[in-house]
Parts: C-alpha cells; sequence; structure tokens
C-alpha cells in the first residue's frame, strides 16, 4: 500500500520506518519540501520512502497517517487540502496537549469535543479513524517489547476504514483481539484523555515503555 503521512516528528518518522520495513511505500509530509528531518528520513529508507509537502503526502496516501501535534493538526491538513484527504482512510494519532509555563499538561479540545471529531467535521469526506495516540511510538510499531497482552483502540464512523487500521496494526504485530473498537468518532474523546494520565504513568515509571491491558469478566 502507499501511505501519506502528515508530520516529521518521532513519531512520523517511526511509523514511516516501520512502513517501510514491511514493504510499504511512504511518502512523509512537511511545510515545505526542503524539511531536513524529511529529507534525512528519505534519503536513509531506499526506494520505498519519499519526502515532500503536506499536500504531496496527503495526495500519494492510500491511507493517511496525521501524526502531527493535536493542537496543530487541523491547520496541517487544511495545509494537505481537502481533495486529497478525499475517500481515504484518515488515522489520527495526535494529542491535543497543550503545556504551561510551568510545564502543567491540559488538553484541547477535551471532554465535549476531540481533535478527531475536529478533522472529521471538517473534512467529512475523509474516514477518519482515531487510533495509536495511548502509547509511544516505538510501542506503536513493535508491542512485543512489553511482556503479555496489552491494547490498543479504535474509534471511528466507518467499520471498513476500522478494519483497514486493524489490517496496519496486525502488520506492526498487534494481535487482532487486542484491538478494541470503541464505536463512533466520539470515543476518540476518552482516548485523547488518556494522555494526561499516560503522562503521570511515565513519571511514575521513569520510563515509555508500558501500556494499558484491559480485563474483563467475559
Amino acid at each position: 500500500m502507499r501511505f501519506g503521512i502528515i508530520g516529521t516528528g518521532t513519531v512520523g518518522r517511526t511509523l514511516a520506518g516501520k512502513l517501510t520495513s514491511l514493504g510499504h511505500e511512504v511518502t512523509i509530509g512537511s511545510r515545505t519540501k526542503d524539511n531536513t528531518a524529511a529529507n534525512e528520513w528519505a534519503d536513509r529508507s531506499g526506494p520505498y520512502g519519499h519526502a515532500g509537502t503536506f499536500a504531496e503526502a496527503a495526495g500519494f496516501g492510500e491511507v493517511v497517517i496525521n501524526a502531527t501535534a493535536g493542537t496543530v493538526s487541523l491547520q496541517a491538513l487544511r495545509l494537505a487540502g481537502a481533495e486529497p484527504l478525499a475517500g481515504k482512510v484518515l488515522i489520527d494519532v495526535s494529542n491535543p496537549l497543550v503545556f504551561s509555563p510551568t510545564g502543567e499538561a491540559t488538553l484541547d479540545p477535551v471532554n465535549t469535543d476531540s481533535v478527531a471529531e475536529r478533522i472529521q467535521r471538517e473534512f467529512p469526506a475523509a474516514r477518519v479513524v482515531k487510533a495509536l495516540n495511548t502509547v509511544n511510538a516505538d510501542v506503536m510499531v513493535d508491542p512485543a517489547r512489553l511482556p503479555g497482552t496489552h491494547n490498543l483502540f479504535l474509534a471511528g464512523e466507518d467499520p471498513e476504514a476500522k478494519a483497514v487500521v486493524r489490517g496496519v496494526l496486525v502488520e506492526f504485530g498487534w494481535p487482532s483481539a487486542a484491538v478494541l473498537d470503541l464505536g463512533g468518532i466520539s470515543a476518540a474523546r476518552g482516548l485523547e484523555m488518556l494522555m494526561p494520565f499516560w503522562l503521570d504513568l511515565m513519571r511514575h515509571f521513569g520510563h515509555v515503555d508500558f501500556n494499558y491491558s484491559i480485563t474483563t469478566a467475559d
């Protein structure tokens, strides 16, 4: 498959590297074509890795991944353009973290809205699926680095789009049964609200190699 990744930070480059290692073609996009991180990644990635603008990445991908910070996701996707995103699965990995001058984390939006919902409203022809925002980038692409069974979550309105995303996660090494479908896109609110708790856990453990494991009586 062809993937377009919006964002050149650690998450975007980690996902891009995993996808190319699996034989997928990836264009990683930034605001301008001269982005150093994107071009250096593409130079290391062989024939399957490319760098471009947000619009070029969105146009290239059969599946598009939003790997930007949640506070700038809408701006980045506007630069990508509604037409290249129309009809495509759009995986939203973002978290809308806002940090105070003293380092305290809050979310914007929160509680009654989410970044994923805002993306879906602004780009109604895209098929938005919230996923992967509840784990560190390394765990996203290598779940076996943690022992035992642990979980990822999906939220979105389009069942076929969620099936595509589940397939990508299985390729990453996630057992299908460990990927829990929480329903419509409004479930992204809870997934995004996990991030301040995740930061508390990071401070408690002193590292980022952890995840949630959900147990039930069923």
